[in-house]
């Protein structure tokens, strides 16, 4: 079994019933907001095509990739009209995104939220043109210049979504974990650090980059604190596998251990993996430290990483 450095957390400690508090109020708020914005991008239900792509984008979730969005944009100062615009955008790329990794040839999952698949709710067929409609939404909601007015922006955010989304970026990494996963390769932590940082990685730095992206200022800072944040996650999701309880999670657990796959528990442990994850934490934390008290919902964002149960 791998051995990381011994890591003592600081800043990663349990949230208090207080901060929990603080924090789900904050990210209820930009789903919330988010979510009034996606219903009036999407087209109305006019055929069964548009009904799956409602059911994938409307059926709740946590919304962090908004969420990320909202709160770095609410540092750099950029508009609230632009910044629930963008985090549409990204929240659709990610329905999309599940929708197709639900997919028999992928994932073969069932559940999704504690509601069926789209392809179990009606077929294979609607699951793929519902995702491609999804991903193609995110695009044309970028190039409006309610979401940004300056040309120049808009084409970086749609640059930078494009690659974050694609062969390079998520696409790839799914690609990757699917390569591994038929070659019986045996990754190590650093090779599922990679994948991840693909497959789950790009879509959080691309929303935490948004705020700087749009002001036209550097991005070096909130990149590193969701590189950080992003691992985090999955490597708390990979725990949840492990001892997480269905009823909250919404989904089927213990299936990658049942199909053999590398994850960060089956390589260093159930107590390994927590000890990193609170590392990843800090990371992300340290990374904000020139943000001040505006950084503060990033700053709990990252602490509930490791505080959930779903």
């Amino acid at each position: 079994m791998a051995k990381l450095p011994e890591h003592v957390p600081s800043k990663s400690a349990k949230m208090t019933d207080r901060e929990t508090q603080i924090f789900l109020a904050s990210l209820s708020q930009a789903a919330s907001d988010v979510e009034l914005v996606m219903d009036a991008l999407l087209p109305a239900a006019e055929s069964q095509i548009i009904e799956a792509m409602r059911y994938a984008a409307l059926s709740g979730g946590k919304r962090m990739r908004a969420f990320l969005v909202i709160e770095s944009c609410a540092i750099y100062r950029v508009p609230d009209k632009q910044a629930t615009r963008v985090a549409a955008a990204v929240e659709f790329i990610h329905a999309y995104s599940l929708v197709h990794d639900d997919l028999p040839s992928m994932d073969n999952d069932d559940l999704r939220r504690g509601k069926p698949t789209v392809h179990v709710k009606w077929d294979e067929a609607t699951a793929v043109l519902a995702g491609d409609a999804l991903q193609t939404l995110a695009f044309e909601t970028l190039t409006a210049p309610q979401s940004a007015p300056d040309p120049n922006t808009r084409l970086r955010l749609i640059r930078s979504l494009a690659q974050a989304a694609g062969a390079t970026g998520m696409v790839g990494g799914q690609g990757f974990d699917i390569a591994a996963e038929r070659s019986r390769a045996q990754l190590g932590v650093d090779d599922i650090t990679e994948l991840q940082g693909l497959k789950t990685g790009q879509l959080f730095r691309w929303s935490a980059e948004a705020g700087p992206v749009m002001a036209n200022l550097d991005a070096s800072a909130m990149a590193e604190y969701a590189r950080a944040l992003g691992l985090a996650f999955q490597v708390w999701d990979d725990v949840l596998d492990v001892e997480g309880d269905p009823a909250k999670t919404g989904k089927r657990l213990r299936k990658d251990a049942t199909a053999g796959k590398a994850t960060f528990v089956a390589l260093l442990g159930l107590a390994g993996a927590k000890q990193h994850a609170a590392g990843l934490v800090d990371a992300a934390i340290s990374a904000l430290d020139r943000f001040g008290s505006p950084a503060e919902n990033l700053r709990r964002a990252a602490r509930f990483s490791i505080n959930r149960d779903a």
